[in-house]
């Protein structure tokens, strides 16, 4: 009842508005316009089915969606505190943020984490610190049938595809690869001019849609591929089995943003829908992913070839071990992707509930190759929300050679963390295809900065690395991370995760590892 009362009050003042407008005078209208308007959308919010908020508050539940949709800044700008944002914090930003721009990173007062939680990391300091060593150490990818290894720097740019950044944020991530020596992921959209044109270091990755060596049907053709790994550029090829954002799903691009230029790169049809399926087409058990891992090292003229995953199953890992075991075939490196998640929207089901945090599967992978003899063989990656040197440190002490950041990298090029990645409407012009909002990220400037900060974030990780005794990632052990249990209860990694010893699968597995080692086919993904 009350709501058709609040209707016929806005028309009948609306009315009443006009009628005075017309008869006594016209600076009335200024009044009779804004209720007409009014009272119009009053009439059509009673009248739609679509929303009971409006049907029952016409008018006045516009408010709700209005402060719904900014929620988000509200929530980021004037709730979050420092510390306990997400998915990235507001200190963490701000040590990118500075970092990419040169100036200090540092804060006064002492910390604002409470460093007796459960749950909370600390790297262990030496009374005897060593010197900073002047020059970054750099990993060799490539192992025995690999003739163009690649050496590796300790931060590289993770995949993101062109298509789902913007043409100018591909050429400031990829001109800040070349400026800063390390090497930038395409992700698997394909290898676009803007990918090519500044000169930096490429990670070529393939995905289930082989886009940029997409046969007509969508299956994978050899002689593209040959083609484009022939590239100086391409320095590595890295196959996508899966990513943390969203492991085993697939994707659809629909057709309309299917554009000429897209469609180039994709080597798809314009402007019809391409869908990506979850699953590969060109291998179906772990024997035939080896083996197909060794075919693109062959057409690619002997460059590293890798693979990218989140891990599921230890099983179906070690499956995939047994199958390079029997095959006599490897892989150059592996890429561990954490369930954290990434740049790549995905189904909020899929980010909260599928896969190993980084931190579980980067010592599943990392233990398997040790324990199958094959860790002197691979490198191992590790992605998942690395952003400051003390996360690249910690990566590199639960088993990882290198580390790769997606969103780090984003901040650097001016991402607010809006996230609005999937709606093409990024504030700041890294993630859309809008050219409009793309124009406002300038290339030469955040180049410059995504430079500054990978520099600034390996040179953090040695500083930290020498104030733990050591001048080498090599010297990093598990003992040298602790983690807060509960208030009275710190133990290292090392008594959390006790370290596989070299060959420990093929003489007998520990018991909490038989049952995992026995039923891994080479033959068969099963879990």
């Amino acid at each position: 009842m009350l709501r058709f009362l609040w209707v016929a009050w806005l028309v009948g003042g609306a009315a009443a508005a006009v009628a005075v407008a017309v008869a006594v005078s016209p600076w009335w209208w200024f009044a009779a316009a804004p209720l007409l308007a009014l009272a119009a959308l009053a009439v059509a919010d009673v009248l739609q089915v679509r929303h009971s908020v409006l049907r029952n508050y016409p008018v006045l539940g516009h408010l709700r969606f209005a402060l719904e949709d900014v929620r988000p800044e509200v929530q980021q700008y004037f709730v979050e505190r420092n510390v306990d944002g997400r998915p990235f914090d507001r200190d963490t930003r701000s040590i990118v943020y500075q970092r990419a721009k040169g100036t200090d990173a540092e804060e006064p007062f002492g910390t604002e984490l409470d460093l007796y939680e459960p749950g909370r990391e600390f790297l262990v300091p030496s009374l005897a610190p060593v010197a900073v060593p002047e020059e970054a150490p750099r990993v060799r990818v490539g192992g025995p049938d690999c003739t163009r290894p690649y050496d590796m720097a300790l931060l590289n740019v993770s995949a993101m595809s062109f298509g789902s950044l913007s043409a100018n944020a591909v050429l400031a991530l990829n001109t800040g690869a070349a400026l800063g020596g390390f090497a930038h992921d395409t992700g698997e959209g394909g290898l676009s001019e803007y990918h090519l044109r500044p000169g930096g270091d490429l990670v070529w990755e393939i995905g289930t849609g082989y886009f940029g060596c997409r046969t007509g049907d969508g299956g994978f053709d050899p002689a593209q591929f040959a083609e484009k790994a022939a590239h100086p550029q391409v320095r590595c090829v890295s196959l996508k089995l899966g990513q943390g954002a969203k492991p085993g799903i697939g994707g659809v691009l629909p057709g309309p943003k299917v554009n000429a230029e897209i469609a180039r790169v994709r080597g798809v049809p314009q402007g019809e829908t391409v869908v990506s399926p979850p699953y590969h087409r060109v291998f179906s058990t772990p024997r035939e992913l080896v083996l197909f891992l060794a075919r693109m090292r062959e057409l690619a003229d002997g460059k590293p070839v890798g693979f990218k995953l989140c891990v599921g199953s230890r099983q179906q890992f070690l499956a995939v071990c047994k199958a390079m075991l029997s095959e006599g075939v490897t892989p150059d490196f592996i890429v561990v992707d954490g369930a954290e998640g990434g740049t790549g929207a995905a189904p909020l089901e899929f980010a909260d509930h599928l896969g190993m945090p980084l931190t579980e599967g980067l010592l599943t992978v990392h233990d398997a190759l040790l324990g199958t003899g094959l860790r002197d063989r691979v490198r191992i990656g590790a992605s998942g929300k690395v952003a400051t040197g003390s996360d690249l440190v910690k990566r590199l002490v639960q088993g990882a050679d290198y580390t790769n950041a997606a969103r780090a990298m984003m901040f650097a090029l001016g991402c607010i963390q809006a996230q609005r990645c999937h709606t093409n409407t990024c504030p700041v012009g890294v993630a859309t295809q809008d050219p409009r909002r793309a124009r406002a990220l300038h290339v030469g400037d955040k180049s410059q900065r995504v430079a500054r900060y990978q520099e600034a974030t390996v040179k953090s990780a040695l500083q930290i690395m020498a104030a733990m005794g050591v001048d080498d990632p090599s010297g990093l052990h598990p003992r040298m991370l602790r983690r807060r249990l509960d208030q009275r209860t710190v133990r290292s990694y090392a008594d959390l995760h006790p370290p596989m010893a070299a060959g420990r699968l093929l003489d007998g597995p520990p018991e909490s590892w038989a049952r995992d080692w026995h039923e891994a086919d080479p033959d068969r993904f099963t879990v």
